[in-house]
């Protein structure tokens, strides 16, 4: 299975170093000088990481091959891509690949009230979202903090859910949602 785990941005200096942006909780494994990613497009690839560093709070990298500024612009908002064993687990058992996480059923707190289907992992910079597809048509947006998702269970392919009041009022329909008459819980259960 591929796994996006970076994106390249502008060049840093003149000596083809550029920019990264980090989409892996497990940088030190997959963005390693020798290690050898795919490409999105596949035309730019596959690249190998020639060294890294960080700079000022930001992880420069340098390809082999990428020897100026002109090539390392080049190579701008290009995806790095690393083949991931899709049975591979994260070392820390608190996290999740996302591919791990879509089409889990997603339900409130004692499996009362079904959700949806997390269809996507949205990664925004404060945190990550999942986007639930509502039985009903629509889409809810679930922040993905163990406060709001105490429990993702893999075994039983579902994410259980503590909604604050107002979450899934409405679903993407504009159509009020099975919860809005309960202030937005519908278990009795206290979230792990």
């Amino acid at each position: 299975m591929q796994l996006v785990v970076a994106r390249v941005g502008r060049a840093h200096g003149i000596k083809g170093e550029v920019t990264v942006e980090v989409r892996t909780d497990e940088p030190e494994l997959r963005l390693v000088p020798g290690e050898t990613l795919s490409t999105e497009p596949p035309e730019v690839g596959p690249l190998t990481i020639e060294s890294g560093r960080v700079h000022s709070g930001r992880l420069l990298l340098r390809f082999a091959g990428v020897n100026d500024r002109s090539a390392a612009e080049a190579l701008r908002n290009t995806l790095l891509v690393a083949d991931v064993d899709p049975d591979q687990l994260p070392d820390d058992p608190e996290e999740f690949y996302d591919h791990q996480l879509i089409g889990l059923a997603v339900v409130t707190v004692g499996g009362e009230t079904e959700v949806g289907e997390v269809r996507e992992v949205a990664h925004l910079p404060g945190q990550d979202l999942l986007v639930v597809a509502r039985p009903g048509g629509g889409e809810a947006f679930v922040p993905f903090v163990e406060a709001i998702v105490p429990e993702v269970d893999l075994e039983r392919r579902r994410v259980v859910i503590d909604p604050p009041p107002g979450l899934l009022a409405l679903d993407g329909s504009g159509e009020a949602g099975a919860d809005e008459a309960t202030g937005g819980r519908t278990g009795d259960e206290a979230g792990a």
